[in-house]
């Protein structure tokens, strides 16, 4: 069970759009949009996570937590009001039911989407 308290970061969460040329088929106006807000906690790795992700070559820095939301993707990006952006490598569900929270490895910097 996650304490409500704990959630105190309110997060942009953002997914990249792309739009077509309808003459040349080209990729243009690539953006990243604003699906919504969501309340999280950010916990950065612990020191022997961090030397682990590092010895497998992850880029993972931290993990968010949020409540449960179905919007939430692998691709998609958190970004914080001081601009910090944290690309979402996945979702797990909480580990007792699954239903009421999910945890997001991230790594920390910025996405172009690629």
């Amino acid at each position: 069970m996650i304490r409500a308290g704990s959630l105190n970061h309110l997060l942009s969460l953002q997914q990249r759009q792309t739009g077509r040329d309808p003459d040349t088929g080209a990729v243009i106006n690539e953006a990243w949009i604003e699906v919504g807000k969501l309340w999280a906690s950010i916990e950065p790795l612990s020191v022997r996570a961090f030397i682990a992700a590092a010895a497998a070559q992850s880029e993972i820095s931290a993990h968010i937590v949020t409540y449960r939301d179905p919007r939430v993707k692998r691709g998609m990006r958190f970004v914080s009001d001081d601009g910090s952006i944290y690309s979402i490598a996945g979702v797990l569900p909480d580990k007792k039911s699954g239903r009421e929270y999910q945890t997001h490895p991230v790594s920390e910097g910025v996405n172009d989407g690629k």
